[in-house]
């Protein structure tokens, strides 16, 4: 099946931001919300993101999540010279799937695969992926695991749950940290975009 070799695999594990869904781009969002200038906005949304990256695992449940998304969103606005807004802030924040991916799913469950997500997330990526009706047998969350990639352990969590041996899975991803992640914790690994895995 293409340029990925999927024979006497039982599982596939998938990265989620940049290889099942995008940030559509929010600087206009923000600059109508905000009453900002696109700079502003950027440089609002680079120091939130950073942010984000290194506090994720603060935001394992609806309640620790709250008080993550308003700290992101104080982080914003001082950077942005804006109000703090939390839930203004994240209206302008839109994942959509990336061009592909509901038929590359569609056609590796056709292959007779299990699906998990393992992804440096909050909770909230449920919910995101419920949204977009893309369905899993697991989504494991750094967040929820308290851990994140590149730890491998968090491959562990997600093939547990779908009992399947690590030899036997295939982890696709966007960059270096999926793929040391993956690799350590024994698994085949494949770059992403999806689609051109199965062409």
């Amino acid at each position: 099946m293409g340029s990925v070799e999927l024979g006497g695999l039982d599982a596939v594990t998938l990265d989620a931001f940049g290889t099942l869904v995008e940030l559509e781009d929010p600087v206009s969002r923000l600059q109508a919300r905000f009453g900002i200038d696109a700079g502003a906005a950027q440089r609002g949304l680079d120091a939130e993101m950073a942010y984000y990256r290194d506090h994720v695992l603060e935001g394992s449940n609806s309640a620790s999540l709250a008080g993550l998304r308003e700290r992101c969103a104080a982080v914003f606005a001082e950077a942005a010279g804006a109000t703090a807004d939390a839930h203004g802030f994240q209206s302008c924040l839109v994942f959509t799937a990336l061009p592909g991916v509901v038929d590359a799913l569609r056609r590796l469950r056709a292959q007779g695969l299990a699906l998990a997500v393992v992804s440096n997330w909050d909770v909230s990526l449920h919910e995101h992926l419920r949204r977009l009706a893309l369905r899993f047998d697991a989504v494991v969350t750094s967040a929820e695991a308290g851990i994140r990639k590149p730890d491998p352990r968090i491959f562990a969590l997600a093939l547990e749950r779908l009992r399947i041996p690590p030899e036997r899975a295939l982890h696709i991803g966007d960059d270096e940290i999926d793929e040391q992640a993956a690799e350590a914790a024994g698994l085949g690994f494949a770059y992403a975009p999806l689609m051109e895995l199965l062409t």
